[in-house]
């Protein structure tokens, strides 16, 4: 969903997640998620390393970036844009702090 459209009170399902479509909430799903509140205190580029084995292929990496944007809602944040994460995904692998 359009982070500009999430209304907090509202989010029931993975579709109602900023930045989540059909495709997304497929790859939540094959995560084990069924629902916002199972991706709470979720590591997003754990996500991403975990559907990359799932799937047996690199995702592109902006997949990540919306991964953050779900997580940074789920602890109580302002929905924002995908590409807000973009900068703080570079910096956090570039630093060596994930793998």
């Amino acid at each position: 969903m359009s982070p500009n459209k999430v209304d907090r009170s509202r989010v029931k399902q993975l579709t109602d997640l900023p930045n989540v479509g059909k495709a997304i909430a497929g790859d939540l799903r094959l995560l084990g998620f069924d629902s916002p509140e199972q991706i709470v205190g979720q590591c997003p580029f754990e996500m991403y390393e975990r559907l990359c084995r799932e799937t047996g292929q690199r995702h592109d990496p902006c997949v990540i970036d919306v991964f953050m944007s779900i997580t940074h809602f789920l602890n109580g944040e302002p929905p924002c844009p995908w590409w807000e994460f973009t900068e703080t995904r570079k910096n956090t692998i570039a630093a060596g702090k994930v793998k």
